[in-house]
């Protein structure tokens, strides 16, 4: 039960992050502001570098900074690091101990750039390669398939996006833990969904705008712990060719927020119902979980750019229960083990 019972931490994770994060993040902030810095590169692998592209949109949209994600195999393996001196270079690492995400920081303070270290051991490598840390302060995960520490990365995110405009708190960051907290009493529904689809041994896991990045965490979560084929895609992306797959039958599995992404989300699953597809529909908004032949309803309460960190604790929740309705064990993925050292 220890991928349950870790995702089942997420809140209080938040919770303490919305504390312990505050001061290193606003001194970092403060040094962006200093520098005059323009533009974000982040290197991740795995389960964070979907964090990192919820960083695209988060720190797009409400910080005005574009973010580009890092090649890491160029400092690691081609020893050709890209001119990032005017930039903000993140480094994402559960473990803090991925060789190529150390080198990707290790150039860049070479090269004078402002270096951020965001990991759940602050005295990782990464962490001394960089010039800030933020601690995910998630306590030990032991499962191998990441959660709360997912969570802890996405809030991090946020919260960075929200020292960059300084000025006032959100208060919709306050009510994150209550909203986590929230989706666990999902959990029965999420059972029988799950129950569901077991027999299905391949999905696709669609979504837009800043719910993009759960898309991917969804699939991936999906593939490690519940051995189903799962591809995920941008709504926009899938209207450009993959849709010609869908027929009847075909599982489609969506996260849909509301917001500018909800009226192109609702019609294109109506397209997807119309073909006869077995849509399951993870949505604050009715008109989309109306389209489902299943579904789960998402808190109203948090703004669309928030979404995603309440939008990923049914969807993790459901690879572990269609993992055991599919006889497999979340404990033990076939071929994956906790800490990947890539170079």
């Amino acid at each position: 039960m220890t991928m349950r019972q870790e995702l089942a931490e997420s809140p209080g994770v938040v919770e303490g992050l919305l504390v312990s994060a505050q001061a290193p993040l606003g001194l970092l902030a403060g040094e962006v502001r200093r520098r005059g810095t323009r533009f974000v590169l982040v290197a991740a692998r795995g389960t964070s570098d979907h964090a990192a592209t919820y960083a695209q949109y988060v720190l797009g949209a409400r910080a005005g900074l574009p973010v580009g994600l890092a090649t890491p195999s160029l400092s690691s393996l081609y020893g050709q690091a890209p001119r990032v001196a005017d930039a903000l270079v993140v480094g994402m690492s559960q473990s803090g101990r991925s060789p190529d995400i150390v080198a990707v920081l290790d150039d860049a303070r070479r090269q004078g750039a402002l270096t951020l270290a965001i990991t759940n051991d602050p005295a990782s490598p990464l962490a001394r390669a960089a010039d800030v840390v933020v601690s995910l302060e998630a306590g030990p995960e032991l499962a191998v398939a990441a959660t709360k520490t997912y969570v802890a990365e996405l809030a991090v995110v946020a919260l960075l996006s929200e020292a960059l405009r300084a000025g006032e708190r959100d208060p919709a960051l306050g009510r994150l833990p209550a909203a986590l907290a929230s989706m666990l009493e999902l959990e029965p529904s999420i059972v029988r969904l799950a129950d569901r689809f077991a027999l299905a041994p391949a999905c696709v896991v669609l979504a837009r705008g800043f719910q993009y990045a759960t898309a991917r965490e969804w699939a991936l979560k999906l593939k490690e712990v519940a051995g189903v084929f799962a591809d995920p895609y941008s709504a926009a992306d899938y209207e450009h060719g993959p849709i010609a797959l869908a027929e009847p039958g075909m599982p489609v599995l969506a996260v849909v927020s509301s917001g500018p992404t909800l009226s192109g989300m609702v019609s294109l699953l109506g397209r997807l119902a119309a073909d006869g597809a077995d849509l399951l529909v993870v949505s604050d908004a009715e008109a989309a979980r109306a389209l489902g032949t299943g579904s789960l309803a998402l808190r109203a309460d948090l703004p669309e750019w928030l979404a995603p960190i309440g939008a990923i604790l049914p969807c993790q929740l459901f690879a572990y229960h269609l993992a055991v309705a599919r006889g497999r064990d979340p404990e033990t993925p076939h071929n994956l083990s906790k800490v990947t050292l890539t170079r």
